[in-house]
């Protein structure tokens, strides 16, 4: 798992053509490494797509990167499902869409995010997840497995969701509720950069911060200095983080959990 968070890292680096990028095969040959390492995220070149759009509207409706992992949305139980499932989330915002247009839109966008990787692990996911449960409620287990010829693929199945898919899930979950957190939504300016972000070093994180390679605490910084790789972040967050403090960037504002990640303070009347 911690090797994927890595590899999230990486991913994203090559997403801004930090690596590579005069050698074309190497660069998109390193994506799909990438992608093939964490199945149960969007395909990596759709997301440069999504990425660099994220960095030109950072928490506006026009961002559609961090509303697909729920930024913006009030907590509860959907946004709980919605950070675990980005297929769910994306369904959630099809739902949400005005007009059939904009869902029709918005769902070619998502089939070309997903097909086939994303799609085939989630699936993947969702019937271990069913199939077991029923086999485990059904008296005997792996009786019907047995009787029915099904050894070898359900073995298959068992051993890539525990090797890959159900590790990944758990990456995705603490990388997602970071991120969708960090980012604030509504009421920002998007070309203000103090207002995008905020910094998540807490101790209370470090459980999640392990398996995203401790995004919270670093990926501000890759808003102010978008160039710089992920490991120069790590290195040099403290002093960074001194320049942020001075600069006014908000540092552990819980608070902003439970106003649905605005900014300002929303005053009920």
């Amino acid at each position: 798992v911690c090797g994927a968070d890595t590899t999230h890292e990486l991913e994203h680096d090559l997403i801004h053509y930090m690596y590579f990028r005069k050698n074309r095969i190497a660069h998109n040959l390193m994506l799909g490494l990438a992608w093939l390492a964490r199945p149960t995220t969007i395909n990596p070149w759709v997301r440069r797509q999504h990425h660099f759009n994220h960095h030109k509207f950072s928490g506006t409706e026009a961002d559609l990167e961090e509303r697909t992992l729920s930024n913006g949305t009030p907590w509860g139980v959907l946004r709980f499902f919605m950070i675990c499932d980005l297929m769910l989330s994306t369904s959630v915002m099809i739902a949400r869409e005005a007009g059939w247009k904009s869902k029709v839109r918005l769902l070619l966008a998502g089939a070309r995010a997903y097909v086939p990787l994303t799609v085939l692990s989630w699936s993947m996911w969702y019937v271990f997840l069913v199939f077991h449960t029923v086999d485990y409620f059904n008296g005997v287990p792996g009786l019907y497995v047995a009787t029915h010829g099904l050894s070898a693929l359900v073995a298959v199945m068992n051993t890539l969701v525990v090797v890959l898919i159900a590790p990944n899930v758990l990456r995705s979950f603490c990388l997602h509720f970071i991120t969708s957190n960090i980012h604030y939504y509504g009421d920002v300016d998007p070309k203000n950069f103090i207002t995008q972000t905020q910094v998540l070093d807490n101790p209370w994180f470090w459980p999640l911060q392990l398996f995203c390679a401790n995004f919270g605490s670093t990926h501000g910084i890759h808003h102010f200095v978008v160039g710089e790789p992920f490991y120069i972040r790590q290195i040099t967050a403290r002093h960074a983080h001194q320049a942020m403090r001075e600069m006014g960037v908000r540092f552990n504002d819980v608070a902003s959990f439970f106003r649905a990640n605005r900014w300002g303070v929303v005053e009920t009347p």
